[in-house]
């Protein structure tokens, strides 16, 4: 079911750590339904929605009567829960806000740095197998603490044309009012290029299958900038014999269940750690109801035994998980050695499923050795950082012949004139 590898070598890493890909021949369907989309809008929103979520919809908008009725169909219990996430997640992002800056960089020179929120921002919430509703507090929040103009978030329906009523209620806390019961590679391609009833945005965030993140990246073609690239979810779990295998195996399997396409890995220097840790996937699978998703996720995943320290950290590295969890004895003293990694959560009791919830950071995170040199969503993420320069008279005779001679050096005399006719100018006075 899930392989065992003991200290492999370097050379077998990149075949050991493939992520399961989107077939090749499925990237033309995807570029189909974009292409549709931007020619015929509602009318093939409506076409695919009947096609993959067996609904046909008179109309895409969320109405306000939902909205409101929704609200009466969440539990008290779950209510209370999203009100606390909601608070832990603002509090976490609140303290994210980019401040201005300015320098003079030489006299008469000034620099500056103020940011914008953007615009027109595309929430993608995926739904599929459940609903992701803790994703729209993890995107919606930062979106509302950027003071982004305008925010549409795009869901697919149940089989009865409906979103969940927890979705709508945590949209109705945060005031986002433009929701669409659109789904998949379609979703982006409304956002993206936009339809009657649906805006086009600037930006668009979220994550999903690899339908989604195919779409994500193939619109970015056109212009339409993404969060990242974040597809089916990953955890990478390094353990000690410090660690509990009852834990690991929960945390693995907490993710497998996302989805067929989903991957674990446990790396360990105790080989006992491995074998309890198997034996513990074993047992809490019997009765995980979303066993056939995490079982095929276990396939595409393994346990390592890898007993050298900087190697095992090195393969973490290489792997650059988005999920990574350092139960082992001292976890802080470890971050250090990570170099790449969506998010890391420490020692025994930072499950990563409280991460997903409601712990504050964000659990939008780059996947597929992403984390290489992609962050998480933060509240930047939803905002420009826009330069600002102001060259005095005194800075324009302090930098004018340093401009004109890089610009002769490139050969281009139209730059070096902007700077000499008004340095001429000056020195004349």
């Amino acid at each position: 079911m899930i392989r065992k590898l003991k200290s492999p070598a370097k050379s077998q890493w990149n075949e050991i750590f493939v992520r399961p890909v989107i077939e090749e021949n499925l990237k033309d369907g995807i570029t189909q339904i974009l292409m549709e989309v931007r020619k015929n809008g509602d009318e093939a929103l409506i076409k695919y929605t009947e096609r993959f979520d067996g609904v046909r919809l008179d109309d895409l908008r969320v109405g306000e009567k939902e909205i409101r009725e929704a609200g009466a169909l969440v539990p008290a219990d779950l209510k209370k829960a999203i009100l606390q996430a909601i608070g832990n997640i603002s509090r976490y992002h609140s303290a994210q806000l980019p401040e201005s800056m300015s320098v003079e960089t030489m006299p008469g020179i000034k620099a500056y740095q103020v940011f914008r929120p953007i615009d027109k921002v595309g929430l993608y919430i995926p739904g599929g197998t459940a609903p992701l509703l803790s994703t729209l507090m993890m995107l919606g929040i930062p979106a509302k603490i950027a003071e982004c103009p305008e925010i549409i978030v795009c869901t697919p329906p149940d089989s009865s044309g409906n979103i969940h009523p927890a979705i709508l209620f945590i949209a109705a806390e945060l005031g986002i009012r433009n929701i669409f019961k659109v789904g998949g590679a379609q979703a982006i391609a409304a956002m993206a290029y936009g339809t009657r009833t649906i805006p086009g945005v600037y930006k668009i965030f979220g994550p999903g299958n690899s339908f989604v993140t195919q779409a994500k990246e193939l619109v970015q073609l056109d212009g339409v900038s993404i969060d990242m690239p974040a597809g089916p979810s990953e955890l990478l779990v390094y353990a000690d014999k410090s660690a509990h295998p009852d834990f690991i195996a929960s945390d693995l399997l907490s993710q497998a269940e996302h989805g067929p396409d989903s991957q674990v890995i446990l790396v360990t220097d105790d080989e006992d750690m491995l074998e309890r840790t198997d034996q513990a996937i074993r047992k809490q699978l019997e009765d995980l109801p979303r066993k056939q998703i995490a079982v095929q996720a276990l396939e595409n995943s393994c346990l390592i035994h890898e007993p050298d320290l900087e190697k095992a950290f090195e393969l973490i590295n290489a792997y650059a998980p988005e999920h990574l969890i350092l139960a082992c004895k001292d976890p802080r003293d470890k971050v250090s050695l990570v170099s790449n990694a969506g998010s890391i959560f420490l020692g025994s009791w930072s499950a990563e499923a409280i991460g997903d919830y409601a712990a504050g950071p964000n659990h939008t995170l780059p996947t597929n050795h992403h984390a290489r040199a992609y962050s998480g969503v933060s509240v930047q993420t939803f905002m420009k950082r826009i330069s600002v320069q102001e060259v005095t008279a005194e800075g324009l005779l302090h930098i004018g012949q340093t401009v004109e001679t890089l610009a002769a050096s490139e050969e281009l005399v139209g730059h070096q004139r902007a700077v000499s006719i008004r340095r001429a100018y000056l020195e004349k006075r």
